[in-house]
């Protein structure tokens, strides 16, 4: 036993030193070598303000330490890099952020053009494309320093734990260098082991903690719909039933297994959204069967009822104001529509906490999951600003430990994580800038819109 964590211990350490004593010993010459993709992805990962040496004019030496200083403090994973105006274009953003492997939003000067990406876990498309608009046409020091100021008031995530002390640039390391910075990463590996394993085991502890408390809630679900299955007076071969009324039951019916045999494989918090998922799903495939049997019009796919998902399918938007919260739109059932009308409370669903029965959206993280998966589309963070759910959020700590990106499946990397190229594609696509034809223009990504 003592011999294998020996083995474990000692390999990466060696592998760390290794690597240190080569990153460090061409550092000295990298700035003389031709660029590529590759060579700014390892300095972004030192640092998070590259400057080309054939971009030097653009951006002091002065002013990239300031920028890089900023970022640091702030604690954001924010990457800068400024390149020339021939640097190659083609999958510029994307072969980036696959080289660089961090999660983060990353903004070229390429020339005078300019453009960003990022992860969605970190900022969304569109805050990214209108970001990168509101600094284009100025100079590279304001531009550069517009973006870095109102990218770090709204990105979310954490610096990378491999930025240290430095300036953007590249600079000569001395043979004494190389020798310190191997000691100190065997020192630092030995400990940082133990550290891993305690940290990784509490945090095991605390996700175990999280679903016993979601699987209350979850099972009560589950349970709900099954007394509405029970209580459906609908028979297959009864009159009348046609094959998409036997549909529609067969959708319930299969939603109602997969949400317990999901719930059933849980094992961490993330994992109850595909339970809510299927629940959300059977009680739509209800509602459209109910409308089928009545000759009434198909209803809206639309979210489920937001104070209570069990109310089944909203069938509108009302005003409503959290105590203590700003108005906001909230999709809503019939009958609490109908309450909200008159002037009357909705019928909130309430869960247990340390603090007595509270609504969902006040009894703490834990029921992200829970409501991310009646809640997707993007849609969740919206309706809970303002809540205690919702501050916790927009936190870079929550989506290590519940998942995050509600919008497009709950991420697994917040900000800063090293995600190698686990990474969604259409979140780096599109061309760069606003130039037009050939590798510069058009590209299919989305909310990014035009090239650069």
């Amino acid at each position: 036993m003592r011999a294998a964590l020996t083995r474990v211990c000692v390999v990466p350490l060696i592998a760390l030193v290794m690597v240190a004593l080569t990153v460090l010993s061409t550092g000295a010459t990298s700035a003389h070598a031709d660029t590529s993709v590759s060579a700014v992805a390892a300095a972004l990962r030192k640092s998070p303000v590259y400057v080309d040496p054939a971009a030097s004019g653009q951006l002091s030496a002065a002013d990239a330490d300031a920028l890089a200083k900023k970022i640091k403090d702030a604690d954001k994973p924010v990457f800068i890099a400024v390149l020339p105006a021939g640097f190659p274009t083609r999958n510029l953003f994307s072969d980036l952020r696959a080289a660089t492997g961090i999660t983060g939003l990353y903004g070229v000067r390429l020339g005078d053009r300019f453009d960003a990406r990022a992860d969605s876990s970190v900022m969304s498309r569109t805050a990214v494309r209108n970001l990168a608009a509101s600094v284009r046409g100025e100079s590279a020091t304001n531009q550069l320093s517009d973006f870095t100021d109102r990218a770090l008031a709204n990105i979310r995530g954490h610096a990378p734990s491999g930025w240290g002390g430095g300036s953007g640039q590249e600079h000569g390391v001395s043979s004494t260098g190389l020798i310190t910075a191997a000691a100190v990463l065997v020192a630092a590996g030995a400990g940082g082991y133990a550290l891993v394993r305690r940290s990784r085991r509490r945090r095991d502890e605390e996700q175990r903690a999280a679903l016993d408390r979601l699987r209350v809630v979850v099972d009560e679900d589950i349970t709900a719909f099954g007394e509405e299955l029970d209580r459906l007076d609908f028979h297959p071969g009864e009159p009348g039933a046609d094959d998409a009324m036997r549909a529609d039951y067969e959708r319930a019916l299969d939603s109602y297994e997969q949400a317990k045999s999901f719930m059933a494989a849980a094992q961490r918090p993330e994992d109850v959204k595909g339970v809510t998922q299927a629940l959300e799903d059977g009680r739509f495939s209800l509602a459209t069967l109910a409308a089928r049997r009545e000759g009434r019009p198909l209803p809206e796919r639309r979210a489920p009822c937001f104070f209570d998902p069990r109310h089944g399918p909203s069938v509108a938007d009302a005003t409503w104001t959290p105590q203590g919260g700003a108005p906001r739109e909230v999709p809503v059932c019939a009958a609490d529509q109908a309450r909200l009308a008159d002037g009357r409370d909705p019928l909130i669903r309430e869960v247990d906490t340390d603090h007595g029965r509270r609504p969902y959206w006040d009894a703490g993280p834990a029921y992200g999951p829970w409501a991310g998966g009646y809640f997707g589309g993007g849609m969740l963070p919206g309706l809970l600003v303002g809540t205690l759910l919702g501050s916790a959020l927009s936190t870079p700590a929550y989506g290590a430990d519940y998942g995050q990106d509600y919008g497009s499946g709950y991420g697994d990397f917040g900000g800063g994580d090293q995600s190698g190229t686990n990474f969604d594609p259409g979140d780096f696509g599109g061309g760069f800038g606003d130039g037009g034809g050939g590798d510069f223009g058009g590209g299919d990504g989305g909310d990014f819109g035009g090239g650069f």
